[in-house]
């Protein structure tokens, strides 16, 4: 599985199929979100990981800091499954 890094703290891992339009779009929401998080709490790698399971994407995000936080959902919108993962990390900071 290919890992994408984007800056200095933030993997991504099995997005390789994604589309170029997809991509830019997830990166732009991830960047968002891990900005929230650094502003929040003094926080690490933020590594989130897609898989394929039929037609829905299972979404495991993890973020290193003081307190590591894990968080997993999946469904058949890449987006949604995201954001669901994302906004979960965001609750527990």
């Amino acid at each position: 599985m290919d890992i994408m890094q984007l800056g200095g703290n933030i993997e991504l891992a099995g997005f390789n199929d994604t589309s170029k339009s997809q991509l830019a779009v997830l990166k732009k929401i991830v960047g968002n979100y891990a900005k929230e998080f650094s502003e929040k709490a003094k926080v690490g790698k933020l590594s989130i990981i897609m898989s394929k399971e039929g037609d829905d994407y299972r979404i495991t995000a993890e973020l290193a800091g003081d307190k590591p936080l894990k968080s997993e959902a999946s469904g058949s919108n890449l987006f949604f499954s995201l954001g669901a993962v994302l906004e979960n990390i965001k609750k527990e900071l």
